[in-house]
Parts: structure tokens; sequence; C-alpha cells
């Protein structure tokens, strides 16, 4: 009796992980066949999202700028990202919007 309980152990092992490999391949093939947006989607969505973080975060202390050059643009939000308390994301999408 006591010889078969390793035997069992390894088998009941084996089919947990079995089990679980099945589990991520079908997660993994549930992540492939997701449509994945086109780059003008993203770039429209990024696009929005970056007018919106300016119009809530930056709109509350100035006036959105008409024209700023990439560069000032850049300067100004390395500036006023730590004053804002905007993220690294905040910060790239609103540069994208203001500097395409």
């Amino acid at each position: 009796m006591n010889s078969q309980l390793p035997f069992r152990a390894i088998f009941v092992f084996m089919f947990v992980a079995a089990i679980g490999a099945a589990a991520r391949d079908s997660s993994a093939q549930r992540q492939a066949n997701k449509p994945k947006p086109s780059s003008t989607q993203t770039a429209s969505t990024e696009n929005a999202e970056g007018e919106r973080l300016l119009q809530t975060q930056c709109s509350r202390c100035h006036i959105p700028p008409d024209d700023l050059s990439p560069r000032e643009a850049k300067a100004v939000l390395r500036q006023m990202r730590v004053r804002a308390n905007l993220t690294a994301e905040d910060e790239r999408l609103i540069l994208k919007y203001l500097a395409p």
C-alpha cells in the first residue's frame, strides 16, 4: 500500500499540471484571436484621450494653447507634469495631442 502512494502523488501532480497547461493554452489562444485595433484607431483613441486629459488637467488653471511648437509643448509638459501630478502616460498622450 505504501509503495503505491508515490505513484498516486506523481499521477495527481501530472494531472494537475496538464490541466494548468491546457488552461494557459486556451487563454493564450483567446488573446491571439482578439481583433487588434488598427494603427489609425489607436492613434485616434490616443488623440481623443490626450484631448480629454488636456481639458480635465490643464484647463483647470490654463486656457488650452492654440499654437505651441513640439519643442515648446515638450518643455512645458515636462515642467507641468510634477505640478499637475500627471503620469508619464498622461504626459505622452497630451504631448501627442498637442504636437502630433
